[in-house]
């Protein structure tokens, strides 16, 4: 939604909007934008009688400002129906969809059109580092760019349409990276997912493409189901038509192989197998819209991450602080594969806040538990709200410590961090500025130590 009200913005529109909770990143660009931002839900909010109000997934009937729009007689339309009709309809849509790398993957994809001079729009659920914003409308004197690059997510649209989103945007190139049960909130089984997905897939042009990786069972049934488009295999150490050879087993260097004619080397700061499949797949659909691929790895060699992807946010006294975005035990396994094979024997401790709709339910009370098997420590935050009982987790792995307060876990930081080591914050969300408190803790216990 903030990326929506960036674009709306550049199209030349007076924004505001209205959020439960707003922090940084998204906070701060909004607010950089020119975009006034209300904290909170209020009738109020909606006096200045606006032309059209777009309506995000999470909200519901009985949301005083939903109610206050259909009372009113307000005209209003789902975020990914308003870009569709206003953005999109003129262009060559790449989208990006999967349950995981979706944002990673389309800040991959966009920097290497941006880096070709392509100048791309471009609407991705987090902010890239070498673009400093989460969404552009992009293109030429008349914002007419022939290209734009979309984070597809398969979430439903709107209380009033609750198709996925991407089965509005029409790509042309379509990644689907990997097909998992997720937001349980909504999707009965991994069936329901699995027919959105194909609904997706009835919507890409024969003359388009469909990129995915060749060891993916779930998206095979759903090409399965009835597939009309050309479909390009990505592979790590296999022989699909576009394979990554590893140099270095955690993902930071390796070659990228087409037809197994070695077309140029990736070598960068990011980790993990799950990143370079997500590489694989941004250079196979750059190649589409006719990129060289060895244009695209220099692009690509030139990544910097996105804005809590394993982002590192201090180096303190022999510990580093990473900030991820993890929201599924699959991602927390790659993300600590990946930290694993780069650091070696170092100490790794995992701190988790289960705040996605899925981990709230308790969904993955095994595969979370097992997802931590490579951290020394494993924390995980149980809120009062949570709605389960988190040490159902501990009965699958001997590494795994609740606690219910974030006090708690920071003493525990400050205690284990005199042997150093590496600690990995993940959380959706906010964690409750964990981030900052934790920095301002271990600080302040350096400079003590350092008095001492």
């Amino acid at each position: 939604m903030g990326g929506l009200a960036v674009i709306a913005r550049q199209m030349g529109h007076q924004v505001s909007g209205s959020d439960q909770n707003v922090y940084p990143p998204m906070s701060t660009q909004l607010q950089e934008q020119g975009i006034e931002l209300m904290n909170g839900y209020q009738p109020e909010n909606l006096d200045g009688e606006p032309d059209l109000v777009i309506i995000g997934n999470a909200l519901s009937r009985g949301n005083s400002e939903v109610e206050a729009v259909l009372n009113r007689g307000l005209s209003y339309i789902s975020g990914p129906q308003w870009l569709a009709d206003h953005v999109l309809h003129d262009k060559w849509v790449l989208g990006v969809a999967g349950t995981h790398g979706k944002t990673t993957t389309t800040s991959m994809l966009s920097w290497i059109l941006e880096h070709q001079g392509y100048n791309p729009g471009f609407l991705i659920g987090g902010i890239p580092l070498n673009f400093g914003i989460s969404a552009r409308l992009g293109g030429g004197p008349e914002n007419k760019s022939g290209f734009f690059v979309i984070e597809a997510d398969e979430y439903d649209s709107a209380f009033f349409d609750k198709r996925s989103k991407f089965v509005h945007y029409r790509p042309r190139t379509a990644i689907l990276n990997n097909l998992e049960f997720d937001h349980a909130d909504i999707f009965l089984d991994l069936d329901a997912i699995k027919r959105q997905f194909h609904h997706l897939v009835r919507t890409i042009p024969g003359e388009g493409i469909i990129i995915c990786p060749e060891n993916d069972n779930n998206l095979k049934d759903t090409l399965n189901m009835g597939c009309w488009t050309p479909v390009a295999n990505t592979s790590i150490n296999g022989d699909a038509l576009w394979n990554a050879h590893l140099i270095k087993a955690d993902g930071s260097r390796y070659s990228v192989l087409f037809e197994n004619l070695e077309q140029g080397i990736i070598d960068w700061t990011l980790t993990g197998e799950h990143n370079v499949y997500n590489a694989l797949a941004a250079i196979v659909a750059a190649s589409s819209i006719g990129i060289l691929p060895k244009d695209a790895i220099t692009a690509l060699n030139q990544f910097k991450n996105v804005k809590r992807r394993m982002e590192v946010i201090a180096n303190i006294n022999g510990v580093t602080l990473y900030d991820d975005f993890a929201h599924h035990p699959t991602a927390i396994a790659t993300t600590l594969d990946g930290l694993r094979k780069q650091v070696g024997q170092e100490r790794i401790i995992a701190i988790v806040e289960p705040r996605s709709n899925t981990m709230r339910l308790g969904i993955h009370t095994q595969t979370l538990a097992e997802s931590l098997n490579l951290a020394d420590i494993a924390i995980i935050y149980q809120p009062q709200n949570l709605g389960w009982d988190l040490s159902a987790v501990q009965k699958h792995a001997d590494n795994i410590t609740i606690y219910s307060s974030l006090e708690d876990i920071i003493a525990k930081l400050k205690e284990e961090a005199e042997l150093g080591g590496h600690y990995v914050l993940m959380s959706n969300g906010s964690f409750g500025g964990i981030y900052e408190r934790l920095q301002a803790e271990l600080s302040l216990e350096n400079e003590t130590s350092e008095e001492t």
